[in-house]
């Protein structure tokens, strides 16, 4: 196989952190940089591949095959993508869907060089209600199961294209839910609500490709909800907290695989949150058309380089050039 020169490109450690209004930003840039840095070794010293990666902090890992590369003085990140692009045969782009970012990402990159999912999976899982909508439509538990009355305790008000959990509340009464959605629509702020599903959240770290999805890993999301003002705050993943042979695992195999049915462009490194209810089992809440910070020392945990595995697969000319 010829030398493939691959760009690796995480969003808020390659430059697009540009300061934040809620003081999340060193906890946000840990992130980004642990999902850049367990790709980045994932390749390194891979004979077949000269890879570049994107920084604007420490260089984290060095090997004969990489080279770290910084945006120029003023360079915005799409001009900095746009042209490492151009120099590079493939490129893997990490950055949020908020306001279309990944999706914006993947046309400036174009299919031919794009590691990561096709344009359709990424416009609907960036729509929190295009996604719930999209999944019940093929008969996938999600949210809207819970619309019925009495179903439901808690309501979620949310941004429609969010991420992490940021700006989510949660709220006790429908009433209280409606009043917080009709002030973010009033401010121009795309959101939704939907029913609060109880349970234990989970997320699914999958490698998703022309077969389908496989589940590599259970993880336990750790969530609190603030008591005076319901803000909902993510505070980490366990890895595999839930082991594959759970017997819960059949059924999360089972959602894992519908979801990859349902939309058939996930490609490569994919998450999916859900809440496992008690009476009803895994209930998807939304999909993560990217890596995600789960995967993280996934490879070693492991024992395989999963950025390698799901690179293979666009390699392949018909997958490298699908819309």
């Amino acid at each position: 196989m010829p030398t493939q020169r691959v760009f690796v490109y995480e969003y808020l450690s390659g430059g697009g952190l540009t300061g934040g209004e809620d003081g999340d930003d060193e906890e946000l840039l840990e992130q980004g940089i642990a999902m850049r840095d367990a790709l980045v070794a994932d390749l390194a010293g891979a004979p077949d591949i000269r890879l570049s990666a994107a920084t604007t902090t420490a260089e984290s890992v060095r090997a004969p095959n990489l080279q770290w590369v910084r945006p120029r003085e003023g360079e915005s990140p799409h001009d900095f993508v746009c042209r490492q692009a151009a120099a590079h045969d493939l490129c893997w782009v990490v950055a949020p869907e908020t306001a279309g970012l990944l999706a914006c990402m993947r046309k400036l990159v174009g299919s031919r060089r794009w590691v990561g999912c096709d344009s359709v999976a990424l416009r609907v899982a960036g729509s929190k209600l295009a996604t719930l909508e999209h999944l019940d439509r093929h008969g996938i538990a999600t949210p809207l199961r819970f619309m019925g009355a009495g179903q439901a305790s808690r309501w979620v008000v949310k941004p429609d294209d969010g991420a992490g959990g940021l700006h989510t509340r949660v709220h006790g009464t429908l009433e209280q839910a409606k009043a917080d959605l009709r002030q973010r629509l009033r401010q121009q702020q795309a959101a939704t609500l939907e029913p609060w599903v109880e349970g234990q959240a989970l997320s699914l770290s999958l490698l998703c490709g022309a077969a389908g999805a496989e589940l590599l890993s259970i993880n336990a999301q750790h969530i609190a909800v603030g008591a005076d003002d319901g803000a909902l705050h993510f505070r980490g993943v366990r890895q595999g907290a839930v082991a594959l042979d759970d017997p819960r695992a059949p059924a999360l195999r089972r959602l894992a695989q519908d979801a990859a049915q349902a939309l058939p462009g996930l490609r490569g490194c994919v998450g999916l949150d859900l809440v496992w209810h008690a009476q009803r089992g895994p209930v998807l809440i939304e999909i993560n058309p990217r890596l995600t910070t789960a995967f993280a020392g996934l490879s070693q945990r492991l024992g395989r380089r999963l950025a390698l595995e799901a690179l293979a697969g666009f390699t392949d000319a018909e997958m490298r050039y699908a819309a």
